[in-house]
């Protein structure tokens, strides 16, 4: 079946809002289309239909190509805890937790099983897009690579490389990469997209010339700046390096405490879209601004080390004096963890074996443990029935006599979360939980603000829509779907 590889010449240069487009490029076009991404870096993660997880990134690009998300799309997951290490991901079930090193020695052995995993998707597909990880001129990292032509290779993939204008110097990135490579590996490269332009194309035909001329790959074509891309997803906290908007006056003002391993960070995107909303991502290093209304704590792969990173930045003492003011906390999976009494991991689950207090905001204590929980869910607010979807991916158990006032109450009856007595604290494991706009809107009244009401789906699936319809007229498809053996 047909295939083609996505690669770029560094990463966030775009390459899987572009898997994302042209996977609803091709679906649109009536093709059966998979994503794949052999080796994904991320601590935002997805559940899937088989009860896993892979990157949200291969989720979002199943939604393009409108089928439900499988582990075989993101066979290999690392989900960094540390500045050196990661727990890994095999198929959507924790396989270990390694070195940035004794990785690397690893990964020859999860080669096969990505292709096969590749090998399962292309049974079930007329087309595969693959995204590649960082990009294959780093040759540092060639030796035993899985995630750009090391898969390439074993799998007999095409590739297209990637070359992110809006960074600058990307003649010399593309160039620069053809200089580098070994000969099977420049062979195996058909060509070459210009990602991100903004302006008047033209001027840069000159470029594209120049680029063509010096490497012989073909000119595939050139993205422009896709504004639509706002409206998706982003894959990895690189985005949240960049600085918070300025205020904005709203009326309703909600604060996310940046962690150093803040996971699905998603979940506060369509807080983001809301009129009535100043939504911001607070740095480390900075004080909680005192007319804060709501503070979210959100989920963390390390929930024991961010409970101190939130420490060091003195975010505790901004956190009580809010909640002596009368301001509200809200606390998500690892955050809503955070917000008990204690915290334990008594067999090393998230990093070394410890303990320490929480927050103290709500009367119970989480005790972490190896088996891990990935279940999609639906339900309602406990108090008012304003439904929502989502889903839960965390290890640890709450218990506690908090939890005898839920926050949410599932469709199955089962009760998730803990809300305090006066009903100003309060936590849930569920992930998604602003999505649909019933619980948004029910959500942002008890700060009385109002919700535009919208389903986040909804605006994620217009996206992908928009920006499908801009690469069919950006990029060269036929060419393409020639490379991909359409």
């Amino acid at each position: 079946m047909a295939a083609l590889m996505i690669q770029g010449c560094g990463s966030d240069v775009g390459k899987s809002t572009l898997v994302a487009g042209l996977c609803r490029l091709f679906a649109n076009r009536g093709l059966v289309v998979r994503p794949f991404k052999p080796q994904n870096m991320s601590n935002n993660a997805a559940v899937t239909i088989d009860g896993g997880e892979i990157g949200r990134a291969q989720a979002l690009q199943a939604l393009a190509c409108r089928t439900p998300a499988t582990v075989h799309m993101n066979p290999v997951l690392l989900k960094p805890q540390s500045d050196i290490g990661a727990q890994v991901i095999v198929r959507g079930r924790i396989d270990a937790t390694l070195s940035a090193r004794d990785f690397q020695a690893r990964k020859a052995a999860l080669l096969p099983l990505a292709v096969e995993s590749f090998r399962q998707l292309q049974s079930e597909a007329d087309l595969v897009l693959v995204e590649g990880a960082g990009s294959p001129a780093e040759t540092n990292l060639r030796a035993n690579d899985i995630a750009n032509m090391g898969f390439a290779h074993a799998a007999d993939v095409p590739v297209v490389l990637v070359g992110d204008i809006d960074r600058g110097h990307v003649i010399a990135a593309l160039v620069g990469a053809h200089a580098v490579l070994d000969a099977a590996d420049r062979d195996r490269i058909k060509g070459f997209l210009i990602n991100k332009f903004r302006g008047d194309p033209s001027l840069f035909d000159a470029g594209r010339m120049e680029i063509a001329t010096r490497t012989g790959w073909s000119d595939l074509g050139m993205a422009p700046w896709l504004g639509a891309a706002r409206g998706l997803p982003a894959e990895d906290a690189v985005v949240l390096d960049r600085g918070s908007d300025p205020p904005t006056g709203r009326r309703v003002k909600i604060v996310v405490p940046l962690l150093s391993r803040i996971a699905n960070f998603d979940d506060f995107d369509p807080l983001k879209a809301e009129p009535d909303v100043d939504f911001r991502f607070l740095p480390p290093g900075q004080a909680l601004p005192g007319d804060t209304d709501l503070v979210i704590l959100p989920g963390t792969k390390a929930t024991l080390a961010d409970l101190a990173f939130l420490r060091a930045q003195g975010w505790d003492v901004d956190i009580a004096a809010h909640v002596r003011r009368g301001g509200r906390v809200l606390g998500i999976c690892g955050g809503f963890q955070m917000l008990g009494r204690r915290i334990s991991d008594p067999d090393g689950v998230e990093g070394p074996v410890g303990s320490a207090e929480g927050l103290g905001l709500l009367d119970v204590e989480t005790v972490m443990s190896p088996d891990k929980t990935l279940r999609t869910v639906c339900g309602g607010l406990a108090d008012g029935g304003a439904s929502f979807s989502g889903y839960e991916i965390h290890i640890g158990v709450t218990q506690g006599p908090h939890l005898a006032r839920p926050l949410l109450r599932l469709s199955d009856g089962r009760p998730d979360g803990a809300v305090s007595a006066n009903g100003r604290i309060a936590g849930a494991y569920v992930h998604g939980l602003f999505d649909q706009g019933s619980a948004r809107a029910a959500l942002l009244a008890r700060l009385g603000a109002k919700s535009s009401g919208g389903d986040q789906d909804t605006a994620v699936d217009a996206a992908l829509d928009s920006i499908a319809a801009v690469l069919e007229r950006s990029l060269d498809i036929p060419a393409l779907s020639r490379i991909a053996g359409l």
